[in-house]
């Protein structure tokens, strides 16, 4: 089956990244079923909604059912990483194998670790953290199913992620104080080089990855805009809620010590060292094969960001998820 043909099956469709998806291949013209653990979505008209568990495998064979590609933007709590991750990953592989699909993987850049500039796919995996090393291996699982020739695969990386339903450090911390004229909190260097992605540009990315067979068989950073600075971020955010934000930085002492008494924060203590030096990724092997894709600019990013922000109950401070 064709990557055009069939429906295009989103598991993990409730995170920032899935609902993002399930919008950009709709506005494509695909059929699209989001998928989630409940069955229940606020998804847009025409989206085929479907319970499931993508740890479970069975299931995951009978929700890609007719799938030319199924996305894997699955995401977990910290605490249940090592338990349901490689699960995850193995039972949506098996969804995509039973359909002879497509499966487009979606991923962040914690198996390269200690760097000094953009990170590029052909970095080494040096990760210097628990969830890195988990990263890392997940990663090549993905892709040694393509290599074995049981299932066609495909990796999308972003940095850092921002934008509307995206639990991150440039999530409720940073862009709440905006509307609760409290301050923003920071986890790292606040100069050092930034290159986060809004959202939709990353659903871009993971939908044209899963249209181009000479995408498949690698991992692959998608387009960003020239990297920043948390500070002049955080500037932007001041001039689009027109007031000035306050800023508290977190160092690692900091962090650890709240996470005394917050499981999110002490699950992600060990992944702060990546904002205190550069965080970007290079994507010239991207727009060699595929073009510029889409990159949106931070101001317009940050704008609908924040709208989104201001009609959505309060969420937790500190997430560093999808």
């Amino acid at each position: 089956m064709n990557a055009t043909d069939g429906v295009h099956v989103v598991v993990g469709a409730s995170g920032g990244t899935g609902r993002a998806l399930v919008r950009e291949l709709l506005g494509r013209g695909h059929r699209v079923r989001a998928v989630n653990r409940s069955g229940r979505l606020d998804a847009p008209p025409g989206v085929e909604v479907a319970a499931g568990d993508a740890r479970d495998a069975e299931q995951m064979r009978e929700i890609c059912r007719g799938a030319g590609v199924v996305y894997n933007t699955v995401n977990v709590p910290f605490a249940q990483w090592r338990e349901s991750f490689p699960a995850a990953v193995d039972a949506v592989l098996a969804g995509a194998r039973a359909a002879a699909a497509t499966m487009v993987f979606a991923d962040d850049t914690w198996m390269y670790g200690r760097v000094t500039g953009p990170m590029t796919e052909h970095l080494p995996y040096r990760p210097v953290s628990d969830k890195g090393v988990l990263r890392a291996w997940l990663a090549e699982r993905v892709i040694a199913a393509h290599t074995s020739g049981q299932v066609r695969t495909v990796i999308g990386r972003a940095p850092e992620l921002y934008g509307p339903a995206v639990e991150s450090v440039l999530g409720h911390n940073v862009f709440g104080p905006a509307l609760t004229h409290g301050p923003a909190l920071w986890v790292g260097d606040l100069d050092q080089p930034l290159g986060p992605m809004f959202i939709d540009d990353f659903a871009h990315g993971l939908a044209e990855l899963g249209q181009h067979e000479a995408a498949l068989g690698r991992a692959w950073h998608l387009p960003t805009p020239e990297p920043t600075t948390a500070r002049v971020f955080l500037d932007m955010l001041s001039a689009q809620a027109h007031r000035r934000i306050r800023t508290l930085r977190l160092g690692e002492g900091s962090a650890r010590a709240l996470g005394l008494v917050w499981p999110v924060a002490r699950e992600g203590a060990e992944m702060l060292y990546q904002f205190r030096q550069p965080h970007s990724v290079d994507a010239t092997d991207y727009t060699t094969a595929f073009g510029p894709g889409q990159v949106t600019p931070y101001e317009h990013g940050i704008a609908r960001t924040l709208r989104w922000y201001s009609t959505t109950p309060r969420r937790p401070l500190l997430r560093m998820g999808r």
